[in-house]
């Protein structure tokens, strides 16, 4: 039996590894790799296996890191099925169809731009020339209907008949939904056949809703094996979510091979607190002040922690009741699938909401935003309300369109609840809002620039840590110590030079066998 590893490796997106046997080739994840854009494309666009050899696949979690490339491999000849939690299942639904429309999206802007560029050069005969109002309009028309929707068929012929590059998305729409008759959902701790000889067990891993340890036992000639594979690990006393499993079935405890992720190998999170206090606070502030909060947040995860925390406020009384408004369709469907699957809650969710027949995701003051028009009524509405809204970096989406209301009022509140990675606006806001409070907010406030536009950031900028989903150094090696597995060797992926290193180095010094394969590599088990 061998496992190669393929994506993830010494990065942390673009998981992809397979586990082969003398009868079957399973691939674990399928994700795609995230960052630079063109370094991404060329990385997304070629498949490192035909994906015809594959048997199965097991899936473990939603992630699109993690499960992103699937259509890839089901338009391409794949011919099993895709195990993961019922969960997870779910919400792939909306996951990929999403990422199909995100593709879509970006390969109709590119071919637009290529065609507007061709179409200028072309009138001003290739040289400095400005275009006439009247020629923008021309191009204008000859591409777009309307304001916004493009004319893709026109754009791509027009590239075609002048050997032009014509940007294809990864997959469409229609091959996201013919992924998705592929997928098997199963329960946790209950084994499923996958191969000749080999079945695969989930176990909670406590990243996301539905996120699973995958144990796969391969049984032949008298000996069994057993390969864990972590998929990401989250944390411990978090809200909504079990937390990782420590305890493993008697038949599953020896692990020869353990892959495992090691995205905060080096790192130890603030301790997981209540964040009911701190949300409170800013609640309230802004409030008395006639403001409404203005909340980034990713659509999976991070959205529906903050509707649980709101709730347990706006149920204990403890704030004013304004509305809670979610303005992002994605996060809306993905709180429909975190409400239909109470198997999923912990303890404390089941004690405070389902013993009382309440449902987490579900009270008066909570609103979804189902219309653009809504959203735009949203946008100028002056009353005190809470919008939770996407991307969670601020690097497009909803969140912008309520930011252009809203942060020239020092009445409201930009509430930051998750990292904002670098060069990000995001990032940005945090940065410039920082130094305006260190100078006691006196003077003339920073300026940001977004939709072509300079806005006074007079509006507070608040953050709250302790929301990462990724158990850190500490948490990883708990799950180590603390369960009943007895492992021989781990093989880390999943994480960036200093994060794996970091983290290899500190389990070699824990007593464990550890490897860190490059791309292509094999391990012989």
């Amino acid at each position: 039996m061998h496992v190669t590893f393929y994506g993830a490796t010494r990065e942390v997106t673009g998981s992809f590894h397979t586990l082969s046997t003398d009868s079957d080739t399973i691939l674990l994840d399928c994700g795609l790799f995230q960052g630079r854009r063109k370094e991404a494309e060329a990385k997304n666009r070629v498949l490192p296996i035909n994906p015809k050899i594959l048997t199965n696949m097991v899936l473990s979690h939603a992630h699109i890191d993690h499960s992103g490339r699937i259509p890839m491999m089901t338009k391409n000849g794949f011919n099993g099925q895709v195990f993961c939690s019922r969960a997870t299942a779910h919400a792939c639904e909306y996951l990929l169809r999403d990422s199909a429309k995100i593709q879509e999206g970006d390969a109709s802007y590119l071919n637009y731009k290529t065609a507007k560029y061709f179409l200028s050069r072309m009138k001003t005969g290739g040289g400095d020339k400005k275009l006439t109002k009247t020629e923008i309009n021309e191009i204008r028309t000859l591409l777009k209907s309307g304001n916004h929707d493009l004319r893709n068929e026109v754009i791509n012929n027009l590239l075609r008949e002048q050997n032009l590059e014509v940007i294809t998305p990864l997959y469409s729409l229609t091959e996201a939904e013919e992924a998705l008759e592929y997928f098997q959902g199963v329960p946790f701790a209950e084994p499923v056949t996958i191969g000749s000889n080999l079945t695969c067990t989930f176990y909670v891993a406590g990243h996301i809703l539905g996120s699973a340890m995958s144990v796969l036992q391969y049984a032949n000639n008298g000996q069994v094996k057993n390969i864990l594979y972590s998929g990401d690990l989250g944390r411990f006393n978090k809200p909504i979510i079990k937390d990782p499993t420590l305890d493993f079935k008697a038949e599953h405890r020896e692990i020869d091979l353990m892959i495992m992720e090691s995205t905060y190998g080096d790192r130890l999170h603030e301790p997981v607190f209540d964040m009911k206090p701190l949300l409170k606070q800013v609640l309230i502030e802004t409030f008395d002040r006639g403001g409404s909060v203005i909340i980034p947040a990713f659509a999976y995860g991070r959205t529906q922690e903050l509707i649980y925390f709101l709730h347990e406020l706006y149920l204990a009384g403890e704030v004013p009741p304004m509305p809670v408004w979610v303005d992002s369709p994605l996060a809306t469907k993905i709180t429909h699938v975190f409400g239909e699957h109470p198997e999923t809650y912990d303890e404390e969710t089941h004690q405070a909401f389902l013993s009382k027949g309440l449902n987490p995701f579900d009270f008066h003051q909570l609103k979804f935003v189902q219309t653009v028009e809504e959203s735009i009524a949203l946008n100028r509405d002056q009353k005190s309300h809470v919008v939770l809204a996407g991307s969670g970096m601020c690097e497009g989406g909803r969140i912008l369109h309520h930011l252009r209301h809203k942060i020239h009022d020092e009445r409201n509140t930009i509430l930051i609840v998750g990292y904002m990675g670098e060069n990000t606006f995001g990032r940005q806001l945090q940065m410039k809002a920082e130094k305006y409070e260190e100078g006691g907010r006196k003077g003339e406030p920073p300026t940001v620039r977004f939709y072509n536009k300079e806005y006074p950031l007079k509006a507070h900028v608040k953050t709250l840590g302790g929301f990462s989903a990724h158990g850190d150094r500490n948490e990883m090696t708990r799950i180590l110590r603390e369960s009943n597995l007895s492992i021989k060797k781990i093989a880390l992926v999943h994480g960036e030079k200093e994060q794996i290193n970091g983290f290899a180095e500190h389990l070699r010094g824990e007593g464990y066998e550890v490897t860190i394969p490059y791309q292509g590599q094999s391990i012989r088990v």
